[in-house]
């Protein structure tokens, strides 16, 4: 049966348009995770809404364009806390071990990210691809990454001449796989991976792998 949008109740508050596309996505977020992209129903996040399949049609055009709109949004986060970050009073080690931090913790606080990314992998990158917000975004952390090497390297401190999209590669995947392979690491070898007892030792080895392949004697070609 079709839902019928109702009349605000007297002295109830009408929300305006940004707050209910933000609790719409809210629970997109959530149930996208959970269910991936196939599995996951615009009925579902609308019956956990309080709003109706129609308004989020109205809002979003489609259940297609909905993934991309939470994927921006998920992808806009870690964008934001990069532009946030401050490491240019740091010494080059410091600075590149902070901006290794901050991916570790957001990575772990938000495991959410972790599963839309995982999905939109397996769709081979397909709604982040057709997305005109994601190509305009980009990623901060690499003209950090880039001002931290070339810091670095004229220190003396870094020996290593590397590319900063495989450095952000490279911390990238130590944190990813920390969220994503938790379940199947935990089951094969006994050891979770987010076990709070361990946070630190492995938020210090994510800083020491780094630190120790930038600084590392290459062998000539």
């Amino acid at each position: 049966m079709t839902r019928v949008e109702e009349p605000a109740r007297p002295g109830e508050r009408i929300r305006d348009a940004a707050r209910t596309r933000a609790e719409i996505l809210d629970v997109a977020t959530q149930e996208f995770a959970r269910a991936g992209y196939d599995g996951a129903r615009v009925d579902e996040i609308a019956a956990r809404t309080r709003t109706t399949k129609r308004m989020i049609y109205y809002y979003f055009g489609g259940k297609e364009q909905l993934f991309t709109a939470v994927l921006e949004r998920a992808y806009g986060v870690i964008r934001e806390a990069e532009q946030q970050l401050d490491v240019d009073h740091l010494d080059p080690v410091a600075a590149i071990r902070r901006l290794a931090e901050l991916t570790f913790d957001h990575h772990e606080q938000h495991p959410d990210f972790i599963r839309l990314v995982s999905i939109e992998n397996i769709h081979e990158a397909h709604h982040i691809a057709g997305s005109e917000e994601l190509g305009r975004i980009g990623s901060p952390a690499l003209d950090v990454i880039r001002r931290i090497l070339a810091s670095g390297r004229e220190s003396g401190l870094f020996t290593a001449d590397v590319d900063a999209v495989d450095l952000h590669a490279m911390i990238s995947s130590f944190c990813f796989f920390r969220v994503s392979n938790r379940h199947t690491f935990g089951a094969l070898f006994g050891r979770d991976l987010l076990d709070e007892t361990q946070r630190a030792h492995y938020r210090a080895m994510l800083g020491d792998m780094v630190i120790a392949y930038l600084t590392a004697e290459r062998a000539a070609d």
